[in-house]
């Protein structure tokens, strides 16, 4: 059975504190593993939360601030020393080289194991590509270049029993008209319904801008960093950051079913309040206010 579901493994801002870890985030989907933001302690966190760097097959960093990435040392030499067997693809902003290649080879180690490198520049692009999934990056607005990401699902079509029934369609004939498209004058069309792809974004650091909106465009999962209560909405224009309130006014726009808060500044010690004031801002679908260590499922389609 395919599983599809977050680990949260950090979900501090800049400072962790006693409960909360730098960030980290394992997305898994349908066999694999990515990994976003791996910052101070994720090696540590990933053992805790059961996630092996078998399981992993892309590391996405947003950008190359030390609660973003620090981490990423650890990871990559994890990675070598438990000789994954599969090539592992690393995306990042091309801007940052010099930063992913301080952390990839911060000290010694033996490498085993084929680590891709696929920056991304720009206003972002279409990064990779398979069965699964394709995945891009949108560039965002903070003090260093920013990229989110964004993970879509192609569409599929769903087989209609009533209909195949309405047209004296049975056995192994159902999957003729699937493989071939027609069958004595019945299409494809006539006997099913496409059936959306499942969407995934993950917004980190940023201000308002047209990448959070595009990333977060009928989403079924949105994680996106909320590092300030609304009252301190000018300390999150000026530092780069969103609000709770704001971060749940895109999610409702952009029709997102599941939102997951997180990236929470040191100064607030009640988690309750950021999912008051998203609610309050008139997002009423699934909320999470995200804990490390903790698992949410993709929603299922409707």
């Amino acid at each position: 059975m395919s599983v599809r579901e977050l680990v949260v493994l950090g979900t501090a801002s800049q400072v962790p504190t006693r409960h909360r870890n730098h960030n980290g985030y394992v997305l898994l989907w349908d066999g694999e593993g990515l990994l976003f933001d791996p910052g101070e302690g994720t090696q540590r966190q990933m053992l805790r939360a059961g996630v092996s760097s078998h399981d992993l097959n892309r590391i996405c960093v947003t950008h190359f601030h030390g609660d973003h990435s620090l981490g990423l040392a650890g990871v990559v030499q994890r990675i070598n020393l438990d000789q994954v067997p599969h090539p592992v693809t690393a995306h990042f902003p091309k801007s940052g080289k010099r930063f992913f290649d301080r952390l990839r080879y911060a000290t010694a180690y033996r490498e085993t194991v084929k680590l891709a490198e696929e920056p991304v520049s720009g206003e972002g692009a279409v990064l990779a590509g398979t069965p699964s999934y394709t995945l891009e990056a949108r560039k965002l607005s903070h003090p260093v270049e920013s990229y989110g990401y964004r993970l879509t699902e192609p569409d599929g079509r769903r087989i209609l029993p009533e209909r195949l029934a309405a047209h004296g369609i049975s056995g192994p004939d159902v999957g003729r008209l699937q493989r071939e498209g027609e069958l004595g004058g019945v299409t494809l069309d006539d006997v099913s319904e496409i059936r959306r792809g499942q969407r995934f974004a993950f917004v980190m650091d940023t201000r308002l801008c047209d990448g959070v909106h595009a990333l977060a465009e009928g989403c079924d999962m949105l994680v996106i960093e909320s590092t300030f209560l609304d009252e301190d909405e000018g300390l999150a224009v000026e530092h780069g950051h969103l609000t709770a309130g704001q971060a749940a006014r895109v999610a409702a726009s952009a029709g997102v079913r599941h939102l997951v808060l997180t990236h929470f500044s040191q100064r607030y010690y009640d988690p309750s309040l950021f999912e008051q004031q998203a609610r309050a801002a008139g997002f009423t679908g699934e909320l999470t206010v995200a804990r490390d260590l903790m698992r949410v499922p993709v929603p299922r389609r409707l």
